[in-house]
């Protein structure tokens, strides 16, 4: 599995579900300007998969505000995702979620984006956060069982825009507020410095 960071983001257009409705030609070239957060998941009806996409909508103002929008992928189809989107979440479902689902059937996406699991036809929790010029700027693969946190993905998107807009670099552990350091010697000896006094 290659990394794509520093790479442009393989585009493309597919089916998707969007706040209810099934969208015939959804790319994320549509999206150029913003930053991308673009996931994937196993499968539509089971059990890690929900929680996630809760997790992702129940921060989505959030990355909105940060001019973010959130996209998830799965292997299974339009309709699929249409009924689970119709499914309480007290059954399993996903009602509730707005950002768009892309239908990925024919697993080229998951395949070019290097999170396919090739003998069970379904994809790893990858995650790719892009940036405004449709550049891979941070990646992440989990397992099957593991999930993700969002508040991560925050707090990476965070420290991508504040890097971008103060030239700063963002030590390990840096949140919104905390010391950031010129990438130099000088500022790495003066942000220890600090941290020691």
């Amino acid at each position: 599995m290659s990394s794509l960071v520093g790479k442009k983001a393989p585009d493309f257009i597919a089916k998707a579900v969007v706040k209810n409705k099934i969208v015939d030609e959804f790319s994320l070239s549509s999206m150029k300007g913003k930053y991308i957060v673009l996931f994937f998941y196993p499968l539509d009806f089971t059990f890690v998969c929900p929680t996630e996409l809760h997790a992702f909508q129940e921060k989505l103002q959030e990355f909105k505000q940060l001019n973010a929008e959130v996209v998830g992928c799965s292997v299974d189809s339009q309709f699929t995702h249409l009924a689970w989107m119709n499914t309480p979440k007290a059954q399993g479902g996903i009602e509730g979620v707005e950002y768009p689902i892309i239908a990925d059937l024919n697993k080229s996406i998951a395949e070019n984006y290097g999170v396919l699991i090739p003998h069970e036809g379904i994809a790893y929790r990858g995650l790719f956060l892009i940036d405004c010029e449709g550049v891979v700027r941070h990646q992440v693969v989990n397992d099957l069982p593991i999930g993700r946190s969002v508040d991560e993905v925050l707090r990476t998107l965070n420290a991508l825009i504040f890097f971008e807009n103060n030239g700063e670099v963002c030590p390990a552990n840096w949140t919104t507020g905390k010391e950031s350091m010129k990438p130099t010697n000088e500022g790495l000896k003066k942000y220890f410095a600090a941290s020691v006094n």
